[in-house]
């Protein structure tokens, strides 16, 4: 007798287990909302809104640069910029194999540069140890 208790007990264990299982969600799905909820929320229109374009960066080194477009070249593609709304550029800045940053974004198909910066400033020659003046030692203590 103990031991068909013992079997039911785990049969019935093991039922409410599976259909604890069986009543969750299918992962990646929501659950669905109840008729009179999905009725009450409204749907807001896709136009309202206009996603706002993703800012890119792309750096490389100028290939032709004039008033309203800029070309840069990296290691493995080259791109044409629209620069004519950038503010403060100023094409006679910069010459072909000048090393930049160009920050834009996608509109209608064109590229179109938000900034232009030129990457890494030249750096400036230390002196050799040499030319630096020696310095003074410290006067003997007494």
């Amino acid at each position: 007798m103990k031991k068909l208790l013992t079997v039911a007990l785990a049969i019935l264990i093991s039922v409410a287990f599976v259909s604890a299982v069986f009543a969750q969600p299918e992962k990646g799905k929501a659950p669905e909302k109840p008729a009179a909820e999905k009725a009450a929320a409204p749907e807001k229109p896709a136009a309202e809104k206009p996603a706002k374009p993703k800012v890119r960066q792309f750096t490389g080194e100028v290939v032709k640069a004039d008033a309203s477009t800029l070309v840069v070249k990296s290691k493995k593609e080259e791109k044409t910029f629209d620069v004519s709304g950038v503010k403060g550029f100023k094409p006679e800045e910069f010459k072909e194999g000048d090393k930049v940053v160009v920050k834009y974004t996608e509109k209608e198909g064109k590229l179109v540069a938000s900034s232009v910066k030129k990457a890494g400033a030249p750096k400036k020659e230390e002196k050799p140890a040499a030319e630096k003046p020696a310095e003074k030692p410290a006067p003997p203590k007494k």
